[in-house]
């Protein structure tokens, strides 16, 4: 079982920047595909940043392209957003989310434990 928790959310303005940290149990973090997904109201809940256990490129939505990045420290269990440039919509619920070891992710799907989420507001 893994357990993940996020922190780091809160409100900004726009323009400013926020680093979200997800802290994770588990003795093999380092073979875990990790998340960062994003739920605003009335929205389905999509993926920002990914990071695959076997390494290279990260993934990022289009909406986050040049604005966000995701990184992690497998010696910590720690994965990270830095979100920069902020918009009014980015503001969402942030989850944490991480696959089964050496897991495969579709997009959003395939993620098996989840944090609680975050909040980030943005204010114009």
């Amino acid at each position: 079982q893994v357990q993940l928790v996020e922190s780091g959310g809160g409100l900004m303005q726009a323009g400013g920047s926020l680093r979200l940290s997800c802290a994770a149990s588990g003795r093999t973090f380092s073979s875990y595909t990790m998340g960062w997904l994003r739920q605003a109201p009335g929205k389905e809940r999509e993926l920002v940043a990914s990071m695959r256990w076997s390494g290279g490129s990260p993934y990022y939505a289009d909406s986050a392209k040049g604005r966000f990045t995701i990184s992690r420290d497998n010696a910590k269990n720690m994965v990270y957003l830095q979100m920069n440039s902020l918009k009014p919509e980015d503001t969402a619920v942030y989850y944490c989310a991480a696959t089964d070891p050496y897991g495969t992710t579709v997009g959003r799907h395939g993620y098996t434990y989840w944090g609680q989420g975050t909040q980030v507001t943005v204010s114009s």
